[in-house]
């Protein structure tokens, strides 16, 4: 008696036998397909999808940010004045430039606590070798940020390859970088700069012209519209989920609007800070960085798992070396803006609350602690949360006391939605 097997077909084998049937099915099961073919509907379903599953992404700081600026203009009219808004601008590049470099860090599930002090380092560099010495002033700039990426690439050396705990390294490297920068400005302690110098100019330069701000908004919004339709060309061609126009004219829209209300406000003061578009210009590089080059997604993947990652082929102590060298030239280009600020370099740079607020901007900003998980816009946002609660309390004439402690409530807010909002993705399968 012989029995006859039967066998049921595979997935696999029953897309070969109809093509057809398996590209629909794949059509229907894209949820992002079939947002964009349910309209307003479909965006707004998936916007509660998100809320639900915990993916808030930047929502929860910019609506922050919007109460803050809400309550000190109640409370002082000057607060959103063109004056103060440019002069909070410039004051945020120094921190701002810094927290970039630190986002890269903590993409890794990491800290450095040395950044501060790198900052000082190369503010006290500078001004060693510029005044003191009389070098040339682009040599010296070079060779001040060199020292920032040296320093970097030695902690990421020591946490990479000997195995030492990047929050020791950089502890370590704190108090040694302090002790560093204290040596070289002597007993005097200060070293003032060159008030028509290369780097003063740097947070004291305006582009008076109207112009400049508002091609600058323009460019950005004509580069922004250009960038996402040839991207979703390429999409296209590719087969895989894309945009539609009519969505990419809606954020252009109001990208274009955000814009030439920031270059209006500039052009009702001095004009556009030469800080600023600096400051700007990186976070355009390093987003491109992160997003689009394969270096970029190797460093998400290390935040994700670093086990997984070395499986991969990923070459991991390379990674964390350049990450943390990367930390450490926006550390010393942070400082060098921050020196640029009070016009020398002192012995209190780098020291104090610095090094909390920079990480608390990354950290507010929508950076994971958790790693891979964060954004170098997220710079951008956090630091604008640290100096608007600075000059709101500062102009109703409250304490720094008191600002300590709303900045550590707002950074202990930050991280508990943070924690939250991963154990939630993790219940709903998405971490």
């Amino acid at each position: 008696m012989s029995t006859e097997k039967t066998s049921t077909p595979t997935a696999e084998e029953h897309s070969v036998a109809n093509p057809d049937a398996a590209a629909k099915a794949v059509t229907a099961v894209d949820p992002r397909l079939l947002v964009r073919e349910q309209g307003l509907l479909g965006y707004w379903n998936e916007f509660k999808r998100k809320m639900k599953a915990g993916d808030l992404g930047s929502i929860p700081v910019v609506v922050g940010l919007l109460v803050i600026w809400a309550i000190f203009t109640s409370l002082n009219g000057n607060f959103l004045t063109a004056g103060n808004f440019s002069d909070m601008s410039v004051a945020m590049v120094g921190t701002g430039m810094i927290a970039v470099g630190i986002v890269f860090v903590l993409l890794l599930g990491e800290i450095d606590l040395s950044v501060g002090s790198v900052s000082g380092v190369a503010g006290a560099t500078f001004a060693v070798l510029n005044i003191t010495h009389g070098m040339n002033e682009i040599l010296a700039l070079v060779l001040a940020i060199l020292t920032g990426t040296v320093a970097g690439a030695i902690h990421g050396f020591i946490f990479a390859r000997i195995g030492v705990p990047a929050f020791a390294v950089t502890l370590a490297g704190l108090l040694f970088w302090q002790g560093f920068m204290l040596q070289i400005l002597g007993d005097n302690g200060t070293i003032n700069l060159d008030s028509e110098g290369l780097v003063v100019k740097l947070t004291s330069y305006y582009f008076s012209d109207v112009a400049a701000a508002y091609g600058l908004a323009l460019f950005a919004t004509v580069a922004y519209f250009l960038a996402s339709f040839f991207d979703n060309r390429r999409r296209e061609a590719a087969g895989v989920p894309s945009r539609p126009l009519n969505e990419i004219i809606v954020r252009t829209a109001l990208l274009a609007i955000l814009a030439f209300a920031v270059a209006i406000v500039f052009n009702q003061y001095k004009g556009l800070p030469l800080a600023v578009v600096i400051f700007l210009a990186f976070l355009v590089l390093t987003d491109f960085v992160l997003r689009r080059t394969s270096y970029g997604r190797k460093v998400f993947a290390l935040g994700g798992s670093v086990e997984a990652s070395r499986r991969a082929g990923i070459n991991v102590e390379l990674i964390r070396i350049s990450v943390f060298a990367i930390a450490g030239t926006f550390a010393a280009m942070g400082g060098l803006f921050v020196a640029s600020k009070i016009a020398s370099a002192n012995q209190g740079a780098g020291t104090g609350e610095f090094l909390m607020n920079v990480i608390a901007a990354a950290v507010i900003g929508g950076t994971s602690l958790f790693g891979g998980r964060g954004r170098t816009w997220d710079a951008l946002l956090g630091v604008m949360v640290i100096v608007s609660i600075q000059y709101g309390l500062a102009l109703e004439g409250i304490a720094s006391p008191v600002q300590y402690m709303i900045t550590g409530g707002v950074l202990l807010a930050t991280v508990v939605i943070d924690a939250v909002t991963r154990k939630t993705q993790k219940t709903a399968g998405r971490a």
